[in-house]
């Protein structure tokens, strides 16, 4: 489970043996998860995670977007 990046309360990470899936990151905030898509952003789903926090959080990936696929294409060799 790389984490490419911490924000806050955050740890956004991806699962090594999902490389068969679309580029995405799971997101840790406290006992609650995400995962979204990257191409395009897009929420796949939540557990445990208020809707004003996952806006936020979708917010941060848009705007790390470039930096998160970077290191999904760089671990899954793409």
């Amino acid at each position: 489970m790389p984490t490419i990046l911490r924000h806050g309360r955050w740890r956004i990470f991806f699962y090594s043996n999902e490389g068969s899936e679309p580029a995405h990151v799971h997101v840790e905030a406290g006992e609650g998860t995400a995962k979204f898509w990257l191409t395009p952003v897009a929420l796949v789903g939540s557990l445990a995670l208020r809707s004003g926090e996952l806006r936020d959080i979708e917010r941060f990936v848009r705007q790390n977007r470039a930096l998160l696929l970077e290191a999904w294409n760089e671990h899954f060799g793409h």
